[in-house]
C-alpha cells in the first residue's frame, strides 16, 4: 500500500521536534482526517536555516512533514515559497487518493509558516 519511501520516512522520521531560536512556529490541521502538523522554522538573512515538524496523524502525514523539512532547508525563503505538492508526492513514490491529503497538509503548514514570518 505504501512505497518504500513513505515507510522509510514513516519509520525514521527526520527533524522531528520543537526547534529552538524558531524564527516561526505555526500548526495547521486536516478538518477531514484530523491530521495535524507543526512547523518550526529558523531563517537567517532570507534562507531557511533549520526546520522541525512535529505530526499528528497517519503515517503518510509523518514522511510528508519529514520529507517537507529536508526539501526546505537550505533553499531562499523565494524558493521554498515555490515548493509544490507535486515535490512531495513524487520524491514519496506517488500517493494513493486516499493519502494525498498529507501533501496538502505539509504545503498547507509551509505556506502558513512562510505568511507568518516578519517579511512574509
Amino acid at each position: 500500500m505504501y512505497a518504500p519511501e513513505v515507510i522509510e520516512h514513516f519509520q525514521h522520521p527526520r527533524n522531528v521536534g520543537e526547534l529552538a531560536d524558531a524564527s516561526v512556529t505555526v500548526t495547521a490541521e486536516n478538518p477531514a482526517c484530523g491530521d495535524l502538523m507543526q512547523l518550526w522554522l529558523r531563517v537567517e538573512n532570507g534562507v531557511i536555516t533549520a526546520a522541525t515538524y512535529k505530526a499528528r496523524g497517519c503515517a503518510t502525514s509523518i514522511a510528508c512533514g519529514s520529507f517537507l523539512t529536508e526539501l526546505i532547508v537550505g533553499k531562499p525563503l523565494e524558493q521554498a515559497r515555490q515548493v509544490h505538492r507535486r515535490q512531495i508526492v513524487d520524491a514519496l513514490g506517488g500517493l494513493t487518493n486516499e493519502t494525498m491529503h498529507a501533501s496538502h497538509l505539509a504545503i498547507d503548514v509551509l505556506e502558513k509558516a512562510l505568511k507568518a514570518l516578519p517579511s512574509g
